[in-house]
């Protein structure tokens, strides 16, 4: 037998007689001893990618046909060159060559990625498997980082062949101008995958977000046909009915991870589903408000479930680099979802059709039932089970597309690396430690450390950033926004003729500014963004308790709660929830999450369950305790909260180089004078006009 090391030397070092076929071959025409990464030769080449670091999302989307016309000439020039390097079946070389990248790792095992598969392996650990809205600056900026890291190491190789062969180095200008093309090529690779969607991932994404369009639905659902659900219901049986749901949010939170556990992530959709198809239907058919209560119960239940199973879904479904936008797109899905609600209530909130509204939700569940059988399981969660899982080959291979079990196989190294990595980070081994045989049984236990949990809060690097998240969280429902989705019909009565169209403005609003949010959230600082945020809905809310007590007109009222809702959407709307992912170590993300998500249901119940007694008791000044609370929201911000914009790329960089120092790169070959793809059309015609020849000779 021969070792991994020895099958990767050039054949003319060889000692056992044996040969390679020809990509096997140095692409330096000798053996490469590779380079090590380490702060001093990293630091000594410059590194230009300056206009990348600032390239915002917009510019990114504007450019994304010209990368994937890029990204297709280059396919094409390596196709046509590996086609023209091949000479003949048995030799014929490259420039150089035609040796494949390697990696000498620090325990001595041997892996063969090519440039680009690295990066994608670096992304795979370093982004959790969470699609988050606001992480498209995390994932941009691993991206960077890594591009940087591998241009330089390329840049060392090629000063170091050039010393060999020479006697000299490569310039300053040499190096900078050879680092800033590598570096680019390399990104243009790796953020290709934001261009490029298969259609089974398309319908992973429609039928996942369907759920939390859902989830938006239902929590505006209550607001239009309010004065005329059974008639006469008491303020407190309305404020039951509509906080019911938060009761079943937080329990649908917990159960919804254990579902996706047990059942796999598309059973655990499946599950969602029928609950929501059995909480609409209990909704529409109740004839007290007492099964109301219930039945926003079990839907509460759903939605609290699809909070925490949607995000880590299409986390497992999409490459690194799409799972923020992908976020995004779920983010939006749900503020259309409260959009829609107020439109359908212009046909159905009145008294012989709002249990038509209530309705809806089953017949949307069933709809997404229909399509269930284009919904395919995680391969995350399928590899966790059986390292060897054919099923999660099958479906990775449809998902991004491959035409190779090479590719495949590679990328299920990047899941199950990541997964193993981002296990061990949590201080538990016992998912992913299956190795080849697909035992699923979970010897393993957790670390002497501790759970995740306790050590984040024991954690005192931390600290700050973990009562931030708090604060914020609770900031973000106690500031009033739910309220305006749950009794804006309450507030607005009296104000204007039909609550209904004001209310239907603020649902458009809040869409319009969902994606402003989208647009500045990678140029402004997360700190200024809450801070001006906070202020700009603490100022709305004294204009709109002006205008209700008649200092202006009441249109001030409604223009007033249209800039609350847009200022609640460009800052303490989605930053709490991106700082968690953004910020925090792999191994806090999930335990921080939960007890965010935990916090975020317990504060809307309470806003739901007491804002109508507020409004009761307060009239014109309901909005003042939700001024108080943004108020206090300034003040921490102000004082405390650090900037958590996330690192620089620079920053970045400096980690991969102290997180690889030990590991030896061999040819590197960013350019792609060397093919060491799975074999084109070209190839596999050559070879088989060489066995004809053979054949006849």
């Amino acid at each position: 037998m021969v070792d991994e090391k020895t099958a990767l030397i050039d054949d003319n070092n060889r000692t056992d007689g044996l040969k390679r076929p020809n990509y096997r071959s140095s692409r330096f025409g000798a053996p490469s001893e590779g380079v090590r990464p380490n702060r001093k030769s990293i630091n000594s080449i410059p590194i230009a990618l300056e206009q990348w670091h600032s390239r915002s999302l917009s510019n990114q989307a504007e450019n994304a046909s010209s990368m994937l016309s890029r990204r297709n000439t280059t396919a094409k020039h390596r196709a046509s060159r590996s086609a023209g390097t091949l000479g003949s079946f048995e030799g014929g070389l490259t420039r150089r060559g035609s040796r494949a990248s390697f990696i000498e790792h620090v325990d001595g095992t041997i892996s063969t990625l090519t440039p680009i598969e690295m990066g994608r392996h670096e992304l795979y650990e370093d982004i959790p498997f969470l699609a988050v809205s606001g992480m498209q600056r995390k994932e941009h900026n691993l991206s960077v980082a890594f591009s940087s890291y591998a241009a330089a190491l390329d840049t060392l190789e090629e000063d170091n062949f050039l010393h060999s062969t020479t006697g000299k180095h490569m310039s300053h200008e040499e190096k900078e101008k050879r680092m800033s093309q590598m570096s680019l090529l390399l990104l243009d690779e790796l953020e290709a995958d934001a261009v490029t969607v298969t259609t089974p991932l398309i319908f992973a994404v429609m039928i996942a977000s369907m759920l939390q369009f859902i989830y938006g639905y239902n929590i505006g659902v209550m607001n239009p046909p309010e004065p005329f659900v059974f008639p006469g219901h008491t303020t407190g049986e309305w404020s039951m009915a509509v906080a019911s749901f938060c009761v079943g949010g937080p329990l649908g939170s917990v159960l919804g991870g254990q579902w996706a556990d047990s059942r796999g992530r598309r059973g655990a959709l499946l599950i969602i589903t029928w609950l929501f198809v059995l909480g609409g239907i209990m909704q529409a058919c109740a004839h007290t408000m007492n099964i109301i209560i219930v039945a926003r119960a079990v839907i509460g239940l759903a939605s609290g479930a699809s909070s925490v199973l949607v995000p880590l879904y299409l986390g497992e479904m999409a490459p690194p680099n799409l799972r923020g936008v992908i976020g995004t797109m779920t983010q939006f899905a749900l503020v259309i979802g409260i959009f829609f609600v107020d439109l359908v209530g212009f046909v159905f909130a009145n008294a012989d059709h709002w249990r038509y509204m209530f309705a809806l939700t089953a017949v949307l569940a069933i709809l997404q039932l229909a399509m269930t059988p284009f919904l395919l399981e995680s391969p995350r969660w399928l590899l966790g089970r059986n390292r060897n899982s054919a099923k999660a080959r099958f479906i990775i291979k449809r998902l991004r597309g491959f035409r190779y079990d090479e590719e495949v196989e590679t990328e299920v190294d990047h899941f199950v690396g990541a997964a193993i990595s981002q296990r061990l980070e949590c201080g538990d081994e016992s998912d992913y430690a299956l190795g080849d045989t697909g035992d699923e049984s979970k010897s393993h236990k957790q670390s002497s450390s501790g759970s995740p949990m306790a050590e984040m809060f024991a954690n005192k690097n931390i600290r700050v950033l973990v009562i931030s998240t708090l604060v914020l969280q609770a900031a973000q429902q106690l500031c009033g926004i739910n309220a305006v989705f749950y009794y804006s019909g309450m507030f607005f009565e009296g104000v204007i003729d039909n609550p209904l169209v004001a209310t239907t403005i603020m649902g458009g609003i809040n869409v319009i500014a969902t994606y402003v949010a989208l647009l500045i959230m990678d140029r402004c600082g997360r700190k200024t963004l809450i801070l001006w945020s906070s202020i700009g809905m603490f100022v709305s809310c004294i204009f709109v308790m002006a205008a209700l007590k008649g200092y202006f007109s009441s249109m001030m009222s409604i223009v007033s709660v249209a800039a609350y809702v847009t200022f609640f959407e460009i800052g303490l709307g989605p930053i709490p929830s991106l700082i968690v992912a953004e910020m925090f170590e792999g191994k806090y993300v999930v335990p921080a999450m939960t007890v965010s998500l935990f916090l975020q249901w317990v504060c809307n119940f309470v806003v739901g369950l007491a804002f109508p007694y507020v409004n009761e008791a307060l009239g014109p000044y309901s909005f003042a305790p939700f001024a108080t609370v943004l108020l206090l929201t300034i003040l921490y911000v102000w004082i405390w909260l650090p900037e958590t914009q996330g690192k620089s790329p620079e920053e970045l960089l400096a980690e991969l180089v102290e997180k690889n120092e030990g590991t030896v790169y061999h040819n590197m070959d960013i350019e792609g004078t060397v093919y060491n793809g799975p074999p084109s059309q070209d190839e596999w015609a050559k070879a088989l006009a060489f066995l004809e020849t053979e054949e006849k000779k």
